[in-house]
């Protein structure tokens, strides 16, 4: 007998402090969904511009002469990143184009071939043995094989 009074007891506690509670466990995960799914419903996933709300990584992108406008977006962004190899080094062009493609999923199947170019320049100014210091998994190993293959 005492154990059914010690459940009414604990069901008839909690009062409004448990209310928030599962209304909090009920309505936070839908909000969640909602703000992400209106997040990701912001982002231009197909790589034009023209949404007239451009980001900070397309503004400087297409911030050069008017010819860097007309040309294509992976053209723009390996003559930036190397520009950064000479100027910084390659790691620093290689983080800048894993945050670009990153930033911009449509230039991801252009990932290669800018590591490549990339691991080609960093052999012209660095030599073969430190530009390989530098490499790392950026869209694979192609800064390796731009490296290795510059170096035949």
């Amino acid at each position: 007998m005492k154990h059914s009074t010690t459940q009414q007891t604990r069901r008839g506690r909690g009062g409004p402090a448990r209310r928030v509670g599962r209304t909090l466990a009920f309505v936070l995960p839908l909000v969640l969904v909602l703000s992400g799914t209106l997040a990701v419903s912001r982002v231009n996933w197909s790589g034009s511009s023209s949404d007239p709300m451009l980001t900070a990584a397309d503004t400087a992108m297409s911030a050069g002469t008017s010819r860097a406008a007309k040309r294509a977006p992976q053209d723009v962004l390996r003559d930036q990143l190397l520009t950064e190899l000479q100027e910084q080094n390659p790691g620093v062009a290689l983080t800048h184009l894993q945050q670009a493609v990153d930033d911009r999923p449509s230039l991801a199947r252009h990932c290669a071939s800018l590591a490549r170019a990339l691991g080609q320049a960093a052999v012209r100014v660095y030599g073969p043995t430190r530009a390989q210091s530098y490499a790392r998994p950026v869209c694979d190993t192609a800064f390796a094989t731009g490296v290795a293959a510059a170096h035949r």
